[in-house]
This record gives structure tokens, C-alpha cells and sequence, in this order.
């Protein structure tokens, strides 16, 4: 990645764009907005879930922009209560129902397991993504891929499914980088996303982010966003305010040093967010009437 424009090529020969926006919105507010004003900050690559409940936002947004559709990169999750192979089904046409659209650029799993001490999930893992890659052949959804799966967990789907995942969505940001879960991912040829990129912003006030900052005359975020960068890593971003959606693309004119960035690599993992797709699943369910 060497400007905001520049994609990565996936294992089947997409290409993806090298920042995304998220639309989890757990404030609440006006998410068509927030989207319009991401539209307008020149964002086109944009992830949602049928959790997230901004699925109608996001497609309204699109449709109102009388930008192509194939400008787009959209990207939706099935949530744990949907999963299985009918569910599955089910879920998908729901989701582009809400988007205004008759395909997902992305379609992934967005939790290995439903509950704690699920002894089946490997069933069902497999049994959604067979239903996701026969939608695939349906044309309903260009690619597959996997949020919050970690080596055990992909190697159920790398080992028993016909389609590669090409990409998984992580929880990475300086203070919980996950690396031997990237470099598993790498191995393999699946891009690594990060959600939650600036930790929730419990990491911007450390003291040695505001010295980098300082360093580099750029903001603690700007440095978070750009160790991703260098890693190989899509951030995925989120904002409601117009300029920082533009500062959060301005990461392209500095290097962060190798001995910064292995300081960064090596900061204590105390900013975890406090979910594991083994031991702390989220106990959340989807509004189907959303």
C-alpha cells in the first residue's frame, strides 16, 4: 500500500481496496448519514453485518449516491443465531434485501463458535459455508471469508471446504497484534483485516503513542493506522466526523521506523477489547425485523 487508492489481490484474483469503513454503530446515530458523509470522504469499500443493524443504512447510502454499484466493495457477516446451512441461506438474501443489492463483493462467517463449549461448531461451520459456497456459484457473493477465526478454527474450513477464505477479520491494533494469528493467516494466502483498528481509542492517550506522534508529526491514530499498514494489514476504520475520515486516509506520506514499529509489536497486550471466539463470545442476537 502506497496511497489510498491501492488494492490487494485476494487468492481467487479480486481485488480489494487496502482501507475499508466500518459501519458498526453503537451509539446509534444517523448511520445513512455517517455513510453518505464516508461516500463523500472518498471511502468506497464499506463492511456491515446483519448485527450491526446498518445493513438498510448502508444500502440506502449507496443507492442515493448514484455512484455504480461496481464502485463499490460491500461486505456483510452472518451472525451466530443465523448460521447453518438453511439459516445461512435465509440470512444472505435477507442482508442484500436490506442493501438494496443483488450481490456481496464479501460474504463471511462472523463468529467460529455460538456459545462457549460449543461442541458442534465445526459442523456448523461447515454447514454454513457450503450453503455460502453455493450461493457463490449462484452469483450472490463474489468471495468467502471469516471474521474472528483463528488457526483451529480456519483449518476445520481450509481442510474440509472447496472454496479458500480469503480474507479474516481480526482484532488487531498495537497492544493486542495477534501475531501468531496474522502470520498463520499469511501463510495461507488470507489477507488479514483489523477491526478496531485504534483499540476503541484506549490506546491514543499512552504515552509512548504521544511521543511517536510528536515523532512523526502525525496523530496517535494516524500511527496506529499506519503500523496496520506496514504489517500488510486492511484496517477498517470508523468515523462520524468528516475530517477525521480524511486524517485517517492521510497515512501514506511517513515510515514508521523498524525499531518503532517492533516497539509497537511488543507493547503489553492490555487494550484487549474482551471477546474470544472461544471463551468470551458476544451474547448478542440479530433483529431479523430491522
Amino acid at each position: 500500500m502506497k496511497t489510498f487508492a491501492d488494492k490487494y489481490t485476494l487468492l481467487n484474483g479480486m481485488t480489494i481496496p487496502g482501507m475499508g469503513f466500518g459501519t458498526y454503530n453503537p451509539k446509534g446515530g444517523d448511520s445513512v448519514e455517517m455513510v453518505r458523509t464516508a461516500i463523500r470522504a472518498g471511502y468506497r469499500y464499506f463492511d456491515t453485518a446483519s448485527l450491526y443493524e446498518t445493513e438498510r443504512a448502508l444500502g440506502q447510502a449507496v443507492k442515493e449516491s448514484g455512484i455504480p454499484r461496481e464502485d463499490f466493495f460491500l461486505v456483510s457477516k452472518v451472525w451466530i443465531d443465523e448460521m447453518g446451512y438453511e439459516e445461512t441461506r435465509v440470512a444472505l438474501h435477507r442482508t442484500l434485501e436490506r442493501l438494496q443489492t443483488d450481490y456481496l463483493d464479501l460474504y463471511l462467517i462472523h463468529w467460529p463458535r455460538r456459545i462457549e463449549g460449543d461442541t458442534d461448531w465445526k459442523q456448523i461451520d461447515l454447514d454454513t459455508w457450503r450453503a455460502m459456497e453455493e450461493m457463490k456459484k449462484e452469483g450472490l457473493i463474489r468471495g468467502l471469508g471469516l471474521s474472528n477465526f483463528l488457526p483451529h478454527h480456519l483449518d476445520n474450513i481450509l481442510e474440509n471446504g472447496t472454496e479458500k477464505p480469503l480474507v479474516d477479520q481480526l482484532e488487531i491494533h498495537p497492544g493486542y497484534s495477534q501475531e501468531a494469528a496474522v502470520s498463520y493467516c499469511k501463510s495461507k494466502g488470507i489477507v488479514v483485516q483489523a477491526w478496531s483498528p485504534l483499540g476503541r481509542s484506549r490506546i491514543l492517550e499512552n504515552e509512548f503513542f504521544q511521543a511517536l506522534a510528536k515523532k512523526y508529526n502525525k496523530s496517535a491514530a494516524q500511527i496506529c493506522l499506519r503500523f496496520l499498514i506496514q504489517k500488510d494489514i486492511i484496517p477498517l476504520v470508523k468515523s462520524a466526523n468528516f475530517e477525521r475520515m480524511k486524517e485517517n486516509q492521510n497515512i501514506f506520506d511517513f515510515e514508521i521506523s523498524r525499531e518503532d514499529m517492533q516497539m509497537l509489536e511488543c507493547m503489553p497486550q492490555d487494550t484487549w477489547l474482551g471477546e474470544h471466539p472461544d471463551f468470551h463470545i458476544p451474547k448478542k442476537t440479530c433483529n431479523l425485523n430491522q
